[in-house]
């Protein structure tokens, strides 16, 4: 349950399980927005051709928010077809880090915004872009906290000696993400 903007109310949350070239990963949201996009632990990096395996909604399917809908299509066009999602709605989010004014907020949405698909920023370039030149550690704290991993593309900061540095869903996903956007880039230019 999460308490929305509004009053205090809670919200009716929904989950949906995607299955993925990762593994499953877990997404929850109500009507108005996403909750939180939660990333399988992975201790192998999956191979090629696994990379190119469907992505399906495999649990909750018959209950999805429009917000769940869209935020299910929208991995599936990352996964499978990444051209295709800058033609798609990004989702609605609805997670209480998102609904307060923060320099975390700030740093998000500048990195939602402003860091296109197959590149990468450091946290010191992803500070500056946000606003603050000397907060790349307040960097590093927000993409800790980031509730809408891959949406938000917190696995594109990097340590300024060209690292991958930490991330959430573990250091091989982080690798692989990173691949992924780099490899389907290239056969796109």
């Amino acid at each position: 349950q999460v308490n929305s903007k509004q009053g205090g109310c809670l919200c009716k949350e929904k989950h949906v399980v995607l299955l993925s070239p990762l593994g499953k990963i877990q997404i929850s949201g109500c009507e108005t927005g996403l909750h939180e996009i939660k990333l399988p632990k992975m201790s192998v990096l999956p191979s090629g051709a696994e990379s190119s395996a469907a992505c399906e909604v495999c649990e909750g399917a018959e209950e999805m928010t429009e917000p769940l809908q869209q935020c299910t299509a929208w991995l599936r066009a990352y996964f499978c077809e990444p051209a295709t999602t800058g033609t798609l709605p990004v989702p609605a989010f609805h997670h209480p880090l998102l609904q307060r004014d923060s320099f975390t907020r700030q740093v998000l949405w500048t990195l939602l915004n402003d860091v296109k698909f197959g590149e990468a920023v450091t946290y010191k370039q992803l500070a500056d872009l946000a606003g603050n030149s000397r907060a790349a550690r307040a960097v590093g704290g927000a993409m800790r906290s980031n509730p809408i991993p891959i949406i938000i593309p917190c696995h594109r900061v990097i340590r300024s000696s060209g690292d991958t540095g930490n991330y959430g869903g573990g250091h091989l996903m982080k690798e692989w993400l990173l691949s992924h956007e780099k490899l389907r880039k290239e056969k796109l230019a």
